[in-house]
């Protein structure tokens, strides 16, 4: 394969790249496989068609995106792309469902609710969870640290306090939430703001 068809797949980056062209020129495959194999061939076809079909779901959703107020403040976070923005604002419909920021962040799965009991501090998920709306805010919040250093090190925080993964994604996200109430409400977008 050609560098640019390797650097055409999902999920190659510039570092994997040379690797790959490398291990080609060394690469031999045991005398039971058939290259040619029609199988092989039927799901090499089957995943480009289905990365088409995926780049056309792309487009039709940011077409659809752009005529949504709400997606459009969405997305001048760092690092909420069009899918996770559409997503979001299609399930939260109106900010006028929620009376407070903290039903909000119930709904996206952002506040976990206390299960205490006396030494033991527990919390729960709680039921009414839009879990599609929670998958989208995660993906978005992860890609937002990428993004904010401020995030990164707000996550890396929380991570040195014990909390797994998981945990400290969603204290993040209870902090975004905080901010996309406050957009919302106030009609703004998004700015970083330096020292």
């Amino acid at each position: 394969m050609h560098a640019k068809t390797i650097a055409s797949i999902r999920g190659i980056g510039a570092k994997t790249c040379p690797r790959i062209q490398a291990w080609q020129k060394t690469a031999t495959f045991g005398s039971t496989i058939d290259l040619a194999d029609t199988d092989i061939v039927a799901d090499a076809a089957a995943i480009l068609a289905l990365n088409e079909q995926i780049k056309a779901l792309d487009a039709r959703i940011e077409a659809a995106a752009c005529t949504c107020p709400m997606t459009g403040r969405l997305r001048t976070l760092p690092g909420f792309g069009v899918t996770g923005t559409a997503e979001l604002s299609g399930e939260i419909g109106s900010l006028r469902r929620f009376e407070t920021e903290a039903s909000l962040a119930l709904y996206l799965g952002m506040a976990p609710l206390e299960h205490s009991s006396g030494l033991q501090q527990r919390s729960k998920r709680p039921k009414c969870v839009n879990s599609r709306c929670q998958a989208a805010l995660m993906t978005c919040i992860v890609r937002h640290m990428a993004c904010v250093p401020e995030s990164r090190v707000y996550y890396d925080r929380k991570r040195a306090q014990g909390k797994r993964h998981n945990q400290a994604v969603r204290a993040l996200g209870r902090h975004l939430v905080r901010v996309i109430w406050r957009m919302l409400h106030d009609d703004r977008d998004y700015e970083l703001r330096g020292e």
